[in-house]
């Protein structure tokens, strides 16, 4: 399923005009943003200044012209979907007490360092970090409240029928809320449980609402919003979404490989932190699966240590190649994404649909 670097160029190349139109769009809204204080305001910004593909915008906007309609119609759909996933990194960078996002201090830490440097506020270290800890949470609120009233604007501004655009905004804020939250909490919760407690399955699910659900409602509303119905059961919207679906699932699975392999400076984020917080992907239960007592003895002393040495964690990535769950994982998101263009074949053929399919193949791919 592999394909040359030239072929991502068309890819690349939309995704980065229709990242620009949304950024445009939002930055356009926040100047009518009635926020304070300018801490709380400015955050809410900052990931989107911090950069990133915008995937799902992107995703959102092929399905919307795979079903044959002109997809500037959908631009608030997309701006929502972006800031509803930004509010979640912002709550999952403090859940997982992560420093970096993108290269860049996490929300929570850059308020910290400037209360810190803040002499007016005249803050302790530790009442500067819960500053920074009320900035992450509030700014994530606040980012969450202006995604959902950006897709009012469906049907406000762009005439799109009131029904479709109720539709999109109880799937994305009742559905997929409740799934990316309780996937969240289930990822907390794995972390705590000892591997022996949980089977594939269970991690299998956990992963898809983390990610699958975001990326399936982008495919479902671009579609519903392409089509101008509130049908979820249209053919067209039910093949489109399931490929989504099915390729957000791959896209984290091979995060989670990412994770252990990828190179540092392009994730944003230090390579092995999944290991030091214990988190169960399928990377690590197929490791285990497959290592002998005493693997499996030295694995699980390391993983989730917040004291493991770089060299414990680098050891562990290394009995991840050897023991096969790294190879295992991509197998597992080949798999998937071979089912997810399955779905495709349903829907017209279109410049939009050669773009959905190219966005699969990138997933493969990717090493950022």
């Amino acid at each position: 399923m592999t394909r040359s670097a030239e072929d991502f160029t068309e890819l690349k190349n939309q995704l980065k005009i229709y990242a620009d139109q949304v950024r445009d769009y939002i930055f356009s809204k926040e100047r009518n943003l009635n926020i304070a204080p300018e801490d709380l305001r400015t955050s809410m910004m900052d990931y989107l200044y911090y950069g990133g593909k915008m995937l799902r915008p992107g995703v959102l906007l092929f399905s919307c012209g795979a079903v044959g309609s002109d997809v500037q119609p959908a631009i608030p759909a997309a701006a929502a979907i972006e800031l509803f996933h930004i509010w979640t990194l912002v709550h999952d960078d403090l859940i997982d007490q992560d420093d970096k996002r993108r290269g860049k201090d996490t929300i929570h830490i850059k308020y910290y360092k400037k209360a810190l440097d803040e002499k007016v506020l005249h803050l302790t270290p530790e009442q500067a970090k819960h500053y920074g800890v009320v900035i992450g949470i509030l700014s994530g609120d606040a980012i969450h409240g202006l995604s959902i009233s950006l897709l009012t604007e469906l049907f406000y501004q762009n005439k799109i029928r009131p029904e479709v655009a109720l539709r999109v905004i109880r799937e994305l804020d009742n559905t997929v809320l409740n799934t990316l939250v309780s996937g969240e909490t289930l990822d907390v919760v794995y972390s705590k449980q000892a591997i022996q407690d949980l089977d594939e399955t269970r991690i299998i699910d956990m992963l898809w609402r983390k990610t699958g659900a975001l990326y399936e409602f982008a495919g479902r509303a671009g579609a519903l919003i392409g089509l101008n119905t509130d049908d979820i059961n249209h053919p067209w919207v039910k093949a489109i979404s399931t490929f989504t679906s099915k390729c957000g699932f791959a896209f984290q699975l091979l995060d989670d490989v990412l994770g252990v392999v990828g190179d540092e400076k392009k994730l944003g984020k230090p390579v092995g932190s999944d290991i030091r917080e214990g988190k169960k992907t399928i990377v690590l239960y197929h490791t285990l699966i497959n290592a002998n007592p005493k693997q499996r003895k030295r694995i699980l002393e390391i993983v989730g240590n917040e004291n493991a040495t770089e060299a414990e964690r680098l050891e562990v990535i290394e009995l991840m190649h050897q023991l096969k769950g790294i190879s295992h994982t991509r197998e597992m998101a080949y798999t998937h994404l071979k089912e997810a263009l399955e779905n495709l074949e349903t829907i017209p053929e279109s410049r939009f649909k050669n773009l959905l399919k190219s966005w699969a193949h990138f997933l493969i791919q990717r090493d950022f």
